[in-house]
């Protein structure tokens, strides 16, 4: 019996008591305050509940399928869930009554949280005995991204606002944004690829003066395609998706070769590209996001709306916020995804966007030491790559919240509401606790 317990992963249930009580907590304070009383029922907490359930029954399958992986990163995922579960209950645009409060976004976002879930499940199932098949088939993981993304231009739909746009796929009950899963097939494929190549990018001989240069003919299928993906991306006005695919890119590129070079002429052609992209008559939409965040203030009634309203909600919020349910972030259009960053800062304030903001840099330090941890190979490459689209997700959207970047279209790692962005992103942790428990040669 002692023996049995001492292989529960205690570290990990005792981190996952935060996520409980925020997401308890947090759905008692969003019914409450509006109606000035306390009458509340388990009934009324359904959604926090089936939550918790969800938490620890995760628990129980990593303990007895996955028993040694990372205890620290699931916990983190639960709190940052946990506060977009809390969230989305919060941006119900009335609540009059307890019954009315029963939140349409919170029950649709639970629902994505347990199918998130289970593809995590899925990914740490014994059923994939290894994962090494995921290197061999790189090519076959590059053309079915290429593939993909030309369904999307061809059968895909868009906002109604923005006629030609087509970036995902609308199947009636939902809709899946493609560049969402591409965004993995993409990693992997560069994973796999440069750390076949790793030995002719490090011991390339070729030199532009002083400067070491790649083996052209190696490195131009990994351009090629990147280039491939960025027009189409582009093409389809989803600019921050085309700036994450990038940073993928060079992170990627910097750690297999070793070479700040390779950094530096990559960001300077991206510049130029930038450059050339803004002086284009066909992308008035890039000039249209720098011109809003270089002064939105002298486009407030038209398109610098948004940004706008975005920094009125955190100057309301002050440093402790004006309290869960006391804000008024439903004045920012399209504040479940896009801004839900502008929200928790009106009403948790600077401090509650500092914890948020220490949550994404302990979620990327526990995902960079797992790929530590996992060894000069495919398993370390691939867990960068997972690492750096979080990362990079976070600081793109919570910069463009706080006008230190233009606006883009990326959402907020499990926080903001969306059912694409949540699957793949659980499945993203997956794949890292996969690498954490690894064994050797199943990479």
């Amino acid at each position: 019996m002692i023996s049995r317990m001492r292989k529960l992963r205690w570290t990990e249930i005792q981190l996952l008591v935060g996520p409980s009580l925020i997401s308890l907590l947090g759905l008692a304070m969003v019914l409450v305050v509006p109606l000035g009383a306390f009458a509340l029922t388990w009934r009324d907490l359904w959604t926090s509940i089936v939550f918790i359930a969800l938490l620890f029954a995760v628990n129980i399958w990593l303990t007895i399928s996955r028993p040694n992986a990372d205890q620290i990163i699931f916990p983190v995922v639960a709190m940052l869930t946990a506060l977009g579960l809390t969230m989305s209950q919060r941006l119900q645009p009335s609540l009059s009554s307890v019954n009315q409060a029963q939140n349409y976004l919170a029950n649709k976002q639970v629902i994505w949280i347990g199918l998130g879930l289970l593809v995590l499940l899925l990914t740490l199932s014994p059923i994939f005995q290894s994962l090494a098949w995921m290197r061999r088939y790189k090519y076959t993981w590059a053309v079915l991204g290429i593939l993909l993304l030309l369904a999307t231009a061809v059968v895909g739909r868009g906002p109604a606002d923005a006629p030609g746009v087509r970036i995902y796929f609308d199947f009636g009950f939902f809709q899946f944004q493609p560049s969402e899963l591409l965004k993995v097939i993409f990693t992997i494929f560069m994973a796999a690829y440069l750390y076949d190549k790793r030995e002719l990018l490090v011991s390339s001989k070729l030199r532009l003066g002083p400067l070491p240069v790649p083996p052209i003919p190696y490195l131009a299928p990994l351009v090629l395609i990147l280039g491939l993906i960025l027009v189409t991306i582009l093409i389809q006005h989803d600019l921050g998706t085309a700036l994450l695919f990038f940073g993928v890119f060079v992170t990627l590129l910097y750690v297999t070769s070793g070479q700040g070079w390779y950094v530096v002429a990559s960001l300077i052609v991206f510049a130029g590209a930038a450059l050339a992209l803004y002086q284009s008559d066909q992308f008035g939409h890039i000039r249209e996001r720098v011109a809003i965040w270089v002064d939105p203030w002298a486009l407030a009634n038209t398109t610098g709306y948004q940004i706008v309203q975005s920094l009125y909600a955190l100057a309301n919020g002050g440093s402790f916020g004006a309290g869960i349910g006391q804000g008024q972030p439903y004045y920012i259009p399209v504040v479940q995804s896009d801004f839900i960053f502008a929200a928790i800062g009106e009403e948790m304030g600077l401090a509650g966007t500092l914890a948020v903001v220490a949550l994404y840099i302990l979620l990327v330090y526990r995902g960079f030491h797992i790929a530590l941890r996992a060894g000069r190979g495919f398993a370390q490459l691939l867990a960068i790559g997972l690492t750096t689209i979080f990362a990079l997700q976070a600081i793109i959207i919570i910069g463009g919240s706080i006008k230190l970047l233009p606006l883009t279209g990326i959402t907020l790692p499990f926080i903001s509401y969306g059912g694409s962005s949540l699957l793949i992103n659980f499945l993203i942790v997956g794949l890292l606790l996969r690498i954490s428990a690894a064994h050797p040669g199943e990479f």
